[in-house]
């Protein structure tokens, strides 16, 4: 009896042991998580929640650009913003530049990426040269763009006029609609090839297996297309989607380059107005409270755009 329970009392204590050193191995793991997430912490904190924060401050006080704060005025700020001439224009052009820009990246990220998908050496070279212009700062190419807009030293409007496609001076950015267009035909030869690589991923993750079945089964390329390759590619799309939609809503450099605004403040988008307001009519309280509107604006329309998407997978 007294070597059972010896045997026993050392099993139990094995046990014990063996419990302590799992506890503290997790814990150490818990510890060297949290310590490699400090630098994470630590840079949402310094440039993104301290920001937004003192924004959300800025929206309810007086706060001049160089007078500084001048005591609470709220709902002053967010009234005023409709009173501005600028704003509700604005919103609409930013809109429709939005739904251009998003049809067309989307269309031709999705085309390319279809067309590179199968691995070969043309296809890596295809892939290198759509990816080309997104290496290229976006105000490095828009100051490109504006050169070769340019009614005076561009060579589009020459080449046109002698191919006889054109005759006399084209004003790419003289009026609204040119205006529109020309900054569109920018960002989709900027980023068509990064939207391509965000498809291309989730083309790839696609198994070839479902391909053969739908083959087997008789299916077209178009029916394969449309029943197989989009719903799975649904990930992919939604990402590809609310990076398109809240670039966009947040243009800012491209016309502020090209256009200025104009021609008569035609193609002002909704963060130049943000823009004017703080640094040309230095009222840094009116300013933020558009951009409070702005990032809630954008939170519910990626919620909603992540719970449209999403919603197929759980059907």
């Amino acid at each position: 009896m007294t070597g059972t329970t010896v045997a026993t009392t050392s099993i139990t204590r094995d046990i014990a042991d063996t419990g302590r050193r799992t506890i503290g191995f997790h814990l150490r793991r818990q510890l060297m998580g949290f310590v490699y997430t400090i630098p994470t912490v630590v840079f949402v904190l310094v440039l993104f929640i301290t920001p937004l924060l003192l924004a959300a401050r800025m929206s309810l006080s007086s706060w001049g650009l160089l007078t500084g704060e001048a005591g609470y005025n709220f709902p002053k700020n967010f009234l005023s913003i409709t009173k501005n001439q600028l704003f509700w224009p604005s919103v609409v052009f930013t809109l429709e530049y939005t739904v251009l820009v998003t049809i067309l990246l989307l269309g031709l990220g999705l085309g390319l990426a279809l067309l590179v998908q199968v691995q070969s050496r043309w296809a890596n070279i295809m892939r290198t040269v759509f990816l080309l212009p997104v290496s290229l700062g976006l105000a490095a190419a828009s100051l490109l763009a504006y050169g070769f807009f340019s009614p005076g030293i561009g060579p589009i409007g020459p080449t046109l006029d002698a191919l006889g496609l054109a005759h006399g001076t084209i004003q790419f950015l003289g009026t609204p609609l040119n205006a529109l267009l020309s900054t569109t035909f920018l960002i989709v030869w900027k980023y068509a090839g990064f939207y391509m690589l965000v498809l291309v991923v989730g083309l790839q993750g696609i198994p070839d297996d479902l391909f053969e079945a739908a083959a087997l089964d008789g299916a077209t390329r178009r029916q394969t297309f449309w029943h197989v390759t989009l719903p799975l590619l649904r990930p992919s799309l939604s990402l590809a989607l609310i990076l398109c939609v809240t670039g966009s809503l947040l243009a800012f450099d491209q016309f502020f380059i090209l256009t200025k605004g104009a021609p008569n403040n035609s193609t002002v988008t909704v963060v130049q107005v943000i823009y004017r307001e703080a640094f040309q009519r230095q009222n840094l309280g009116t300013a933020a409270a558009l951009s409070i509107i702005v990032l809630v604006v954008l939170v519910l329309l990626n919620a909603i755009q992540l719970r449209f998407l999403r919603g197929g997978d759980r059907d």
